[in-house]
C-alpha cells in the first residue's frame, strides 16, 4: 500500500496529535525496514555466504557463531571483525587470499561470492 492510499485510510480516524505520530510512522517506517524482498534478498545472500564459507574454509575455521576452530592458526569467522576491517577481507577475497596461516590454500572469489561472503560474516557479529 502506498504511503498516500495508507494516509487516505487512516487520517480521517486520528485526533490532531496522532495524526502527526501517524504520518511519522507511515513517512518513516518504510525507510527504517526495507522491504520484504529486501529481506529475502539479503536472507539469500547471507546463505549462499554460509556455503561458501563451509564448503571452502570449515576444514580449518570455525564458520558459525560457535565452536573452535580446527586449526591452531585459522581464526574463527565469528573474529575475524575485530582482527581486520571487513573492508580489507572483501579487497583481499577479491585478490586472492594467499597468506592466514601457513598452510592456508589459495581462495580467490568472484564479486558476488565475496559479497555473500562479507554478508554472512557480518551476521556473526551480532
Amino acid at each position: 500500500m502506498s504511503q498516500v492510499k495508507a494516509l487516505q485510510i487512516l487520517m480521517p480516524y486520528a485526533t490532531s496529535m496522532k495524526r502527526k505520530t501517524l504520518l511519522k510512522i507511515i513517512i518513516v517506517a518504510p525507510m527504517l525496514a526495507g522491504t520484504p524482498a529486501t529481506w529475502a534478498n539479503d536472507n539469500l545472500q547471507v546463505s549462499h555466504g554460509r556455503r561458501l564459507v563451509e564448503a571452502n574454509c570449515a576444514r580449518c575455521h570455525a564458520t558459525g557463531s560457535t565452536g573452535e576452530s580446527a586449526h591452531p592458526d585459522a581464526p574463527p569467522f565469528r573474529t575475524l571483525h575485530l582482527r581486520y576491517p571487513i573492508e580489507d577481507l572483501e579487497e583481499a577475497l577479491a585478490e586472492g587470499i594467499s597468506t592466514g596461516h601457513p598452510d592456508m590454500p589459495e581462495f580467490v572469489a568472484d564479486p558476488q561470492q565475496i559479497g555473500a561472503i562479507v554478508a554472512y560474516i557480518r551476521t556473526l557479529d551480532r
